[in-house]
């Protein structure tokens, strides 16, 4: 009798603590999917909510992990399936035991939204085990930690909450890649499993569009219609601070839209400093505006464009060389998709999309990144990391006499 007390003693407890979990698990699935629901512009609808699917929730997915700050961390820029990258910084590196095995995951904190305080201690962790591509999303998923949640140097790590990014419901969102550090050798079966409803388009919010700030205002202003703007230099500190930044959308109808449209057009033409192209942050403006030469059209005119995304990029790479108004003295080959899919807003507030190819498709691709802070030099780095097969003894390409070498 004493040692079937002992038992329940034991038991009890623990089937106890599992329901509660189950129970935590069930009411912040319900929570995350329901969330879905206040954004008209997000990557699911109402009818697809139906099509979300997770693991049973196992306490055996929850581990406690010795946390190893890393102090004075460098940032870096993490890749995004949608060819652009973002802004992080590692923070911790956490340490668990699994089944008898040791791993570690990186925690990361993004740059952009560490200087907001919802997001000051919010830590970010994508990854990949061996439940990618079969049951669960073959990108990766993710989790969510608090630095508030660190004691005594342990933090708990709950796999049962890993949810997919947004890429898997829909495209046009920019969804982080797990660095290859945190790709675990082993399946965790345990969070949210593949999404297998219909892939969505990103729909664009208009209305989410700024008006140019006041500092904008003050540069669009500062000369009249015709006068070159000064373009910013990554050898100026606070100059490399601006073209760093992300930008933001603007609203097509803001009364400064055409004086900075040709503002730039002059600066881009200065006969000292001639470019196919030019980005808003080149002249102080975050906000999402580029210049650039199509030379895929007759005479090869400029063409302004508002808001412009990436949608789509091929899978075949060209190389070439490329320089930045922003970074004098300096051209190298930069590895770039030879095919995207545009979208952007016209001045009457249509969305359009089109798809361009060759020389014309890398103007485009140099001039979006700058409106995501990214500079050439990191499509550098971040082709030290790629891998590719080159096709030069499979296939050969020409083009008509007359035409621009793309």
């Amino acid at each position: 009798m004493q040692r079937i007390v002992f038992l329940l003693l034991i038991f009890v407890p623990s089937l106890i603590f599992a329901q509660n979990h189950a129970q935590e698990i069930a009411t912040y699935r319900k929570k995350k999917d329901a969330a879905y629901l206040k954004n008209e512009y997000g990557p699911l609808k109402a009818d697809q909510l139906s099509y979300l699917d997770y693991f049973p929730a196992n306490q055996q997915y929850l581990v406690k992990a010795k946390v190893e700050l890393l102090p004075d961390e460098p940032t870096f820029r993490m890749p995004t399936y949608d060819g652009t990258s973002n802004e992080y910084k590692r923070y911790a590196l956490l340490h668990f035991d699994f089944f008898g095995a040791k791993y570690t995951l990186t925690a990361y904190q993004s740059v952009a939204l560490f200087q907001t305080e919802a997001y000051r201690d919010h830590l970010f962790v994508p990854f990949m085990d061996n439940t990618n591509g079969v049951s669960s999303y073959e990108g990766g998923r993710y989790l969510d930690l608090s630095i508030k949640e660190i004691r005594n140097n342990e933090l708990t790590i709950d796999f049962n909450k890993a949810y997919n990014p947004y890429c898997a419901y829909s495209n046009g969102y920019r969804c982080p890649q797990p660095p290859k550090d945190n790709i675990l050798s082993l399946a965790i079966e345990a969070g949210e499993k593949k999404y297998k409803g219909p892939k969505n388009e990103r729909k664009v919010n208009i209305s989410a569009a700024k008006n140019f700030n006041d500092t904008e205002r003050e540069i669009i202003n500062s000369a009249d219609d015709t006068t070159l703007m000064h373009v910013y230099l990554i050898t100026h500190e606070k100059e490399l601070a601006v073209l760093r930044k992300p930008s933001e959308d603007l609203k097509f109808d803001d009364p400064l839209v055409d004086k900075l449209a040709s503002r730039m057009f002059k600066t881009v033409q200065d006969p000292q400093h001639k470019g196919v192209g030019i980005a808003g942050p080149q002249v102080g403006i975050n906000k999402n505006v580029i210049w650039v030469q199509r030379f895929d059209k007759a005479n090869e005119p400029f063409e302004f464009y508002i808001n412009p995304k990436i949608i789509w990029r091929s899978k075949l790479i060209r190389i070439g060389a490329e320089g930045c108004l922003s970074i004098p003295d300096r051209k190298e080959d930069v590895e770039r998709s030879y095919a995207i899919r545009l979208q952007y807003v016209d001045r009457k507030g249509n969305v359009v999309e089109e798809n361009i190819e060759g020389f014309t498709a890398v103007i485009f691709q140099h001039e979006v990144d700058h409106l995501y802070g990214i500079l050439y030099p990191d499509r550098l780095e971040q082709q030290l990391e790629s891998t590719s097969v080159p096709l030069d003894d499979k296939m050969k390409f020409r083009l008509e006499k007359g035409h621009i070498i793309p």
